[in-house]
């Protein structure tokens, strides 16, 4: 079991950009500021985010996604190949209210021509002296969206050639961050955790696919896409269920997906939403191989409200009845910022949030 990465308090990896980094990003977006001024004010933002993560105690640190506009952007951007079309799936909010969104779609052959995240790390490495984690968005995040729509006529006639050429990206690019040094990278799973929610489940069956047969080539096209991953670097998976202003786009436990993610997923560590009842119980753990790490989401990034941290405790015990304590930890249940917008929270209650994670964490196992 690989441990040091991970942690036991952890966080997920967008942070709130703070309104000067907003005001520049939009300012460079209309022409205003120059690229490299505009590249001073990301490198400061960071910097800053990085000194909040050490002053709350976390020993995994990120640079908050700064230099992406969401989770996914960059890859988008990096990888000949990606484009953008609207999903066929909707974000939900509390008041039953739904928000469409633009998801990745393949408008030709994939390839990586150049570094996808490796200036991220090579700036995030020389800011702070505790360990660099990278996140990137899953290869399944690159697929699901459009269901049988997302391949255009002129890229893949062959969506398993599709799938390897999207392994050769992934492996480059986590071979190439490994030569930077990086030793802790984070892939961001949607469409996995969406498939755990039934009306989904239906969704994609009247689109003519087979959810549970989908969700084993995800597995597979994840442990593909990490195979060539040295043994030095940590791969950890986060199950999300969307973020977007405090939105979200499924529900649902991890029960139907749990046996096969957690016995057939060749990463180090799971990173799982449990910070509302959307998430289902934690019965699903009794899958967790004694090798493998769970982190469990149990502080949100939706709400402003700060959990208690005896609650917090009692959930760990919990999961404990399922899982060896010694395979847990703690975190967030997604990131603060999947997007430049953010949730509907502060940087005050983001710091508070963390600093709760890292005394939890040091309360039940003695460190963060």
């Amino acid at each position: 079991m690989k441990r040091n990465p991970p942690f036991r308090a952890e966080h997920i990896g967008s942070l709130l950009r703070p309104q000067a980094l907003k005001d520049a990003w939009r300012r460079h977006d209309r022409g205003e500021l120059s690229d490299a001024e505009y590249s001073a004010a990301v490198d400061d933002a960071i910097r800053q985010a990085v000194r909040l993560q050490e002053e709350a105690g976390l020993k995994s640190i990120t640079d908050g996604e700064f230099r992406r506009k969401s989770y996914w952007s960059h890859f988008v951007e990096a990888v000949e190949g990606f484009g953008v079309r609207p999903s066929v799936f909707k974000f939900h909010d509390s008041h039953g209210h739904d928000q469409e969104f633009l998801a990745p779609f393949v408008e030709g052959r994939v390839r990586r021509n150049r570094p996808i995240s490796g200036a991220e790390f090579d700036f995030l490495k020389t800011a702070t002296s505790q360990t660099a984690k990278i996140t990137m968005p899953s290869p399944p995040t690159m697929h699901f969206w459009r269901l049988r729509e997302t391949l255009s006529s002129g890229s893949y006639d062959d969506e398993e050639a599709y799938f390897a050429d999207l392994a050769r990206v992934f492996n480059d690019e986590i071979k190439d961050l490994a030569g930077r040094g990086a030793r802790y990278i984070q892939i961001d799973e949607v469409p996995l955790a969406m498939l755990c929610d039934a009306g989904i489940r239906e969704q994609v069956k009247a689109a003519g696919r087979d959810p549970s047969r989908l969700a084993n080539r995800y597995v597979q096209l994840m442990n593909e896409c990490i195979a060539e991953a040295p043994g030095s670097v940590t791969v950890g998976m986060h199950l999300c269920r969307g973020n977007f202003k405090g939105q979200w786009l499924s529900e649902g436990g991890y029960d139907s997906v749990a046996e096969l993610l957690f016995g057939e997923s060749k990463v180090d560590v799971f990173f799982l939403e449990y910070d509302s009842e959307r998430a289902g119980g934690f019965e699903p753990l009794r899958f967790l191989p004694e090798d493998k790490v769970a982190v469990l989401g149990l502080v949100t990034t939706k709400s402003p409200q700060l959990e208690d941290a005896g609650a917090l405790k009692r959930r760990i015990d919990e999961a404990a009845g399922f899982a060896p304590l010694d395979n847990l930890a703690i975190s967030p249940q997604c990131g603060f910022s999947s997007t430049v917008a953010g949730n509907p929270v502060t940087i005050d209650d983001e710091r508070r949030k963390l600093e709760l994670l890292v005394k939890v964490a040091h309360d039940v196992w003695g460190s963060a």
